[in-house]
């Protein structure tokens, strides 16, 4: 891995773990002397893809992920209706 967070040792400040069928989600928010970090790593069936999100970005991602959310209840809204 090639990034300026992984340089210096990390102290971990929260860890969630999210499993989805045959997918595992690792979300670790870590802190080194660059900054914070919000590192999201997908494992499925042994492979990894990683990335890193900087604290400064957080809300942005926040703000991001509520709209997906969002279009995603319209979208199942959507669907129960036609469904009648």
């Amino acid at each position: 891995m090639n990034d300026d967070y992984s340089r210096s040792p990390d102290r971990v400040l929260a860890s969630e773990k999210v499993v989805s069928g045959r997918k595992i989600f690792f979300l670790d928010f870590k802190e080194n002397s660059r900054g914070r970090v919000l590192k999201i790593t997908e494992d499925v069936n042994g492979r990894r893809d990683t990335i890193m999100v900087p604290d400064e970005a957080l809300d942005d991602f926040y703000d991001a992920l509520g709209r997906i959310l969002d279009a995603d209840d319209a979208a199942s809204a959507a669907a129960e209706d036609a469904d009648r």
